[in-house]
């Protein structure tokens, strides 16, 4: 890890427990209810959208998920990814994936999760004269901890596979926001 790379992880933690500390007197968490002969009932659904457009450039993802709440403290599901990412004249990439998921909440509001997820990469450069394609398989596994309120939580995780030349993100951990109905 770089000095620049441990800064930022200081940072985002230093953040993280600020924010922890600053909220807990102010949320009430009450946590989801779980009907024990009811599957459906004890099904959330969730995921994330990212949209990204710059100078040439145009990033979007989808990403739905599902998880089962066997417990108020112990959650596991499976989500989808797919990201589309393109610099005109120059790049693009095309990432396909699942994963599956688990979540345990110590207390209310501290919630530690364990994410696998397998990504199918491909992408393409484009110079002149030759255009070079590459196509691989990525596996990560994070390993995260963060803030819960009600169906919203707020953390930092940990890719412990973490490959900076194969990896399609760009520092072994990143913050996440997590949104379940």
């Amino acid at each position: 890890m770089t000095m620049r790379q441990f800064q930022y992880f200081v940072k985002i933690t230093l953040f993280f427990f600020i924010f922890l500390f600053c909220t807990k007197g102010f949320s009430q968490v009450i946590p989801p209810p779980v009907h024990p002969n009811n599957f459906w009932e004890n099904v959330r659904f969730g995921g994330g959208i990212g949209l990204g457009f710059g100078d040439g450039f145009f990033s979007g993802t989808i990403a739905p998920s599902a998880i089962y709440q066997f417990n108020p403290q112990f959650a596991a599901g499976i989500g989808l990814s797919g990201t589309y990412n393109k610099q005109r004249n120059r790049y693009s990439s095309t990432i396909l994936g699942g994963s599956v998921m688990t979540f345990y909440n110590v207390i209310p509001e501290i919630q530690l999760s364990a994410e696998f997820e397998e990504l199918s990469v491909t992408r393409r450069w484009e110079m002149d004269g030759a255009n070079i394609t590459d196509h691989y398989w990525y596996p990560a596994l994070f390993l995260g901890a963060g803030f819960r309120t009600s169906n919203v939580t707020i953390g930092i995780r940990y890719d412990v596979l973490y490959d900076k030349n194969k990896s399609v993100y760009g520092q072994p951990y990143a913050p996440f926001v997590r949104v379940y109905f």
